[in-house]
Parts: structure tokens; C-alpha cells; sequence
């Protein structure tokens, strides 16, 4: 079984853009929802986050990751992937 990787985007976004590259880097499936078109993600994301409003908002196996600058802080660490090998 892979990480379930989830991430909150919105509109004209270079971090989401940044983001999903790093996850595809990785070799990464991703589920996308744009909280500009769908208002119910955007409450989903807000309850996830703890009220985080920037988007990107990365979960992996439902873990908040937090943002862009927040994975690349993971990926550099090894705790990214740690968080993707406990989903494998």
C-alpha cells in the first residue's frame, strides 16, 4: 500500500505548482482539491490544518504536513520519507 498523500490547493498558486512537483520528485500519487471551487474542502482544510489558511495544505496518511516550505523542510530532514514509508 503507497502514502496517501492529500493536498489543498487553490488558483494561480507557484507553491501548490512547487508542491506537487516535489510529490511527483518522489514518485507520489496525490489527491488534489481546489478550495477555490469547493468551498466544503476549504472548512475540511481550515478543521484539518488547525486553521491554516495558506494554501498549499499537505496531509500524508491523514499526518498535516503543513505547506510548501514545510515538505521541502521534511524532504531535507528525512522525515518525508519516513511519513511516505509508514503508508508503504
Amino acid at each position: 500500500m503507497s502514502a496517501k498523500v492529500e493536498i489543498f490547493t487553490g488558483a494561480n498558486c507557484a507553491y501548490c505548482v512547487a508542491a506537487k512537483n516535489l510529490l511527483k520528485s518522489k514518485g507520489l500519487d496525490y489527491e488534489e482539491f481546489r478550495i477555490d471551487l469547493d468551498p466544503v474542502r476549504r472548512d475540511e482544510m481550515l478543521t484539518r490544518s488547525a486553521n491554516r489558511r495558506t494554501v498549499p495544505q499537505i496531509f500524508i496518511n491523514g499526518e498535516h504536513v503543513g505547506g510548501f516550505d514545510d515538505l521541502a523542510a521534511a524532504d531535507r530532514s528525512g522525515k518525508l520519507a519516513q511519513l511516505i514509508g509508514a503508508g508503504a
